[in-house]
Protein backbone atom coordinates (compact mmCIF):
# COMPACT_ATOMS: atom_id res chain seq x y z
CA UNK A 1 0.00 0.00 0.00
CA UNK A 2 2.41 2.36 1.10
CA UNK A 3 4.21 1.80 -2.24
CA UNK A 4 1.53 2.42 -4.34
CA UNK A 5 1.02 5.28 -2.07
CA UNK A 6 4.66 6.88 -3.49
CA UNK A 7 4.35 5.73 -6.77
CA UNK A 8 1.05 7.66 -7.04
CA UNK A 9 2.48 11.41 -5.18
CA UNK A 10 5.28 10.66 -7.68
CA UNK A 11 3.51 10.39 -10.72
CA UNK A 12 1.00 13.56 -9.82
CA UNK A 13 4.32 15.57 -9.35
CA UNK A 14 5.45 14.59 -12.44
CA UNK A 15 2.16 15.33 -14.62
CA UNK A 16 2.24 18.50 -12.52
CA UNK A 17 5.81 19.43 -13.63
CA UNK A 18 5.24 18.88 -17.20
CA UNK A 19 1.85 20.40 -17.30
CA UNK A 20 3.11 23.35 -15.78
CA UNK A 21 6.13 24.32 -18.51
CA UNK A 22 5.70 27.41 -20.04
CA UNK A 23 8.56 28.47 -22.25
CA UNK A 24 8.90 32.03 -21.19
CA UNK A 25 9.06 31.18 -17.30
CA UNK A 26 10.49 27.45 -17.11
CA UNK A 27 13.97 26.28 -16.25
CA UNK A 28 16.24 24.15 -18.35
CA UNK A 29 15.48 21.12 -16.08
CA UNK A 30 11.93 22.36 -16.50
CA UNK A 31 11.92 22.02 -20.16
CA UNK A 32 14.46 19.14 -20.38
CA UNK A 33 11.05 17.14 -18.95
CA UNK A 34 9.35 17.62 -22.30
CA UNK A 35 9.57 14.44 -24.77
CA UNK A 36 11.85 15.87 -27.42
CA UNK A 37 13.92 18.75 -25.42
CA UNK A 38 16.60 18.21 -24.65
CA UNK A 39 19.91 20.00 -23.28
CA UNK A 40 20.68 21.60 -26.48
CA UNK A 41 17.29 22.90 -27.43
CA UNK A 42 16.20 24.18 -24.18
CA UNK A 43 19.42 26.01 -24.11
CA UNK A 44 18.81 27.45 -26.88
CA UNK A 45 15.32 28.39 -25.52
CA UNK A 46 16.89 30.05 -23.18
CA UNK A 47 19.09 32.09 -25.03
CA UNK A 48 16.33 33.06 -27.35
CA UNK A 49 14.39 34.40 -24.09
CA UNK A 50 17.39 36.65 -22.94
CA UNK A 51 16.08 38.95 -25.90
CA UNK A 52 12.94 39.24 -24.68
CA UNK A 53 9.82 37.03 -23.49
CA UNK A 54 8.25 35.17 -26.64
CA UNK A 55 5.05 36.57 -27.63
CA UNK A 56 3.08 33.31 -28.68
CA UNK A 57 4.29 29.73 -30.24
CA UNK A 58 5.15 31.78 -33.96
CA UNK A 59 7.54 33.92 -32.24
CA UNK A 60 9.58 31.15 -30.39
CA UNK A 61 9.39 28.88 -34.09
CA UNK A 62 11.11 31.77 -35.67
CA UNK A 63 13.88 32.99 -32.80
CA UNK A 64 14.58 28.93 -32.04
CA UNK A 65 16.44 26.83 -34.40
CA UNK A 66 15.74 23.62 -34.38
CA UNK A 67 11.75 23.91 -33.39
CA UNK A 68 9.49 24.34 -36.33
CA UNK A 69 5.70 23.83 -36.48
CA UNK A 70 6.15 19.93 -36.69
CA UNK A 71 8.27 19.99 -33.11
CA UNK A 72 6.32 23.03 -31.80
CA UNK A 73 3.18 21.32 -32.30
CA UNK A 74 4.22 17.59 -30.76
CA UNK A 75 5.65 20.00 -27.63
CA UNK A 76 2.79 21.87 -27.46
CA UNK A 77 0.52 18.16 -27.09
CA UNK A 78 3.42 16.90 -24.17
CA UNK A 79 1.85 19.74 -22.30
CA UNK A 80 4.29 23.00 -22.63
CA UNK A 81 2.89 26.55 -23.36
CA UNK A 82 4.02 29.62 -24.84
CA UNK A 83 2.16 32.87 -22.55
CA UNK A 84 -0.37 29.77 -21.40
CA UNK A 85 -1.56 29.46 -25.08
CA UNK A 86 -1.27 25.84 -26.99
CA UNK A 87 0.46 25.29 -30.14
CA UNK A 88 -2.24 25.23 -33.00
CA UNK A 89 -1.37 23.80 -36.64
CA UNK A 90 -3.16 25.82 -38.82
CA UNK A 91 -2.97 29.31 -37.29
CA UNK A 92 -0.05 28.95 -34.62
CA UNK A 93 -1.47 29.40 -31.53
CA UNK A 94 -4.66 29.10 -29.81
CA UNK A 95 -6.48 31.31 -27.70
CA UNK A 96 -5.70 28.49 -24.81
CA UNK A 97 -5.58 25.43 -24.80
CA UNK A 98 -9.72 24.37 -24.31
CA UNK A 99 -9.83 26.34 -27.41
CA UNK A 100 -7.03 24.09 -29.66
CA UNK A 101 -9.38 21.08 -27.96
CA UNK A 102 -12.15 22.03 -29.20
CA UNK A 103 -10.70 23.24 -32.33
CA UNK A 104 -9.41 19.69 -33.15
CA UNK A 105 -12.41 17.98 -32.37
CA UNK A 106 -14.31 20.16 -35.27
CA UNK A 107 -14.90 17.41 -38.15
CA UNK A 108 -12.83 18.73 -40.75
CA UNK A 109 -15.25 18.43 -43.80
CA UNK A 110 -18.48 19.89 -41.99
CA UNK A 111 -20.34 22.55 -44.51
CA UNK A 112 -19.86 26.33 -43.35
CA UNK A 113 -23.19 27.36 -42.04
CA UNK A 114 -23.88 29.58 -44.87
CA UNK A 115 -23.88 26.36 -46.77
CA UNK A 116 -26.10 24.73 -44.81
CA UNK A 117 -29.96 24.91 -45.38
Amino acid sequence: MLRFLAAFVLAALAFAAQAAVDANKASQAELETVKGIGPGLSGKILDARKAGAFKDWNDLVERVGGVGPGNAARFSQAGPTVNNTAFNATGGVATDKAAASRKAAKPADAAPPSARH
